[in-house]
């Protein structure tokens, strides 16, 4: 019996030997199987994000990643991908070039900003005496944007807010309590342009209106302010329903007092650039800055805005699935200005109206010309529709789904989300709206609602002259239903209607031939446009 066990003993350990050389031989292919699969997986990733360079038209070079200058190569790329990428591997070339005098400017601001931004001795100085009404003038001045209002609104504002602070010297800061973080990478080399958190007014923003007591308009109105009462901050209300003397900040005379003043703190909701370019001390500067008028927002929106990776992934992904391949890509945005927003009928025969009138989609054809015209290699073209609701690309896919277009070419509509109520503030939501502006601008042409700030943005940034949907009265379709703009400018949608020191109103284009009523607003409304 004892050898029984002893033989079984050493049966057992034989097979326990080769249990562990076969346990150890798994484990190893696996390991190599997952280091390959690994290395497969980050070469696929690095190709997707790094784009042969072949693709790039032959006018590029490395050094275009910087768009001539406009971005500083003192970043670190991979911290921020689209700060590059977009320009590199994803956009066409803009035929609008940088002027070097702002190449030069915001240069300079950037060492201003890192000299007097968060956390250095200058910013600190600053805001000792801030909540007591003894002005400290140090050698810094800043400007503070609080976030209001849509992502649109807050990209067009934070840009004027941000030429604004170029043209007299002051720091941006934003005000972070939203998702501004969650959106953007940092555009300021070795700074940061969030205001802190412990910044003294902040727990005051919320009740900043137009009746606070440091509001500039009521002040104004109560002759609390002139050259020798001169505030240690100042609230500046440029919203829609701002007053004539919250406007009067845009006049010669009131920037010459605003301009003593250490701390603005803005609110606003509309693009207010156009104005600035109505004050003579700054018109003569903007036009060093943008000789060609109709570029301020196309350029300072690709300096400033620059998606962070988790947001940048989404524009990537849905690109390279479903836009890349085409021959052409179409971007199509809707915007309904009612109560009752949703899918209406004339809205999308408005949709079909334009873009067949203006050749971007073809029309549905009988079979015998789908015949005709159907090539071996037939055009692709990809149409993006953006909207918080599906059903105008389901019905858009659906038309080139059942006919064919006349013209033989394949029409593919796609829609990245339909979540039909804006949720502003709610950060998932932010992120798509940003990706989804982003992936408009990459395309080849472009719709938009008119008044539509998402648009604006969309459009601008991609340096394209949208044809624009008129907005209906009531429920019937506008003949003609869009119109071509002249300027790839957003409008700035409630300009003052008052003058400061001549009749600047909507009959600004008597006095500078470059500011004119909007295309999409035909009472109002001021826009920059090349001279013509």
């Amino acid at each position: 019996m004892y050898h029984i066990f002893q033989i079984s003993g050493e049966v057992f350990k034989a097979l326990g030997l080769k249990i562990k050389i076969l346990i150890t031989v798994v484990f190893s292919c696996v390991l190599i199987l997952s280091v390959l699969f690994l290395s497969f997986s980050n070469n696929f990733n690095y190709q997707l994000l790094h784009a042969s360079t072949d693709d790039i038209s032959d006018s590029e070079t490395p050094g275009d990643k910087l768009i001539g200058g406009l971005l500083t190569a003192d970043f670190n790329e991979s911290s921020c991908l689209s700060r590059y990428h977009q320009s590199l591997l994803y956009r066409k070339p803009s035929p609008y070039k940088p002027s070097e005098y702002l190449v030069s400017k915001l240069r300079g601001y950037e060492k201003l900003h890192k000299r007097c931004g968060p956390g250095t001795k200058a910013y600190k100085e600053a805001t000792k005496n801030l909540g007591h009404d003894e002005i400290y003038v140090g050698e810094c001045k800043y400007v503070v944007w609080i976030a209001d209002y849509g992502l649109g609104n807050r990209m067009l504002t934070i840009a004027s807010v941000f030429l604004y602070a170029l043209l007299t010297e002051r720091i941006i800061l934003l005000d972070n309590r939203k998702d501004v973080n969650d959106l953007f990478c940092e555009p300021f080399p070795g700074t940061s342009w969030l205001l802190p958190n412990d910044f003294e007014l902040m727990k005051h923003f919320d009740g900043y209106n137009k009746e606070y007591s440091r509001c500039y308009g009521t002040m104004l109105n109560n002759h609390a302010i002139n050259s020798s009462l001169i505030p240690p901050h100042l609230y500046l209300h440029n919203l829609h329903n701002s007053r004539d003397n919250d406007k009067m900040f845009f006049c010669q005379k009131d920037q010459s007092l605003i301009d003593k003043v250490p701390w603005l703190i803005f609110r606003a909701n509309v693009y207010f650039v156009p104005s600035l370019w109505l004050n003579p001390t700054f018109q003569t500067e903007l036009i060093k800055l943008f000789p060609q008028k109709e570029t301020v927002f196309h350029h300072l929106a690709r300096y400033l805005f620059h998606p962070t990776n988790q947001v940048w992934g989404m524009v990537t992904s849905y690109y390279h699935a479903h836009l890349s391949r085409a021959d052409e890509r179409l971007g199509i945005q809707i915007r309904i200005f009612r109560g009752d927003a949703g899918y209406f009928p004339h809205v999308m025969n408005q949709v079909v109206s334009c873009t067949q009138r203006e050749k971007l989609l073809p029309a549905l054809g009988t079979q015998e010309e789908s015949k005709v015209n159907t090539s071996r290699s037939p055009k692709h073209k990809a149409v993006l529709v953006a909207s918080l609701y599906p059903e105008y690309s389901k019905h858009l896919k659906k038309m080139f789904i059942e006919k064919n277009s006349s013209t033989g070419e394949i029409i593919d509509v796609y829609q990245p989300s339909g979540e039909r109520f804006q949720q502003t503030d709610k950060k998932l939501h932010d992120q798509k709206a940003l990706a989804e502006m982003y992936l408009l601008s990459l395309t080849d042409n472009i719709v938009t609602s008119a008044r539509s700030t998402f648009g604006y943005v969309a459009y601008s940034l991609g340096g394209l002259k949208p044809w624009l949907l008129y907005q209906p009265n009531g429920l019937t379709t506008p003949d003609p239903p869009c119109g071509r703009s002249m300027s790839m400018e957003p409008c700035f949608l409630t300009p003052p209607s008052h003058g400061c020191e001549a009749d600047w109103g909507t009959n600004s284009g008597k006095i500078v031939p470059f500011v004119k009523q909007c295309e999409d607003l035909w009472y109002d409304g001021l826009k920059l446009f090349d001279e013509q």
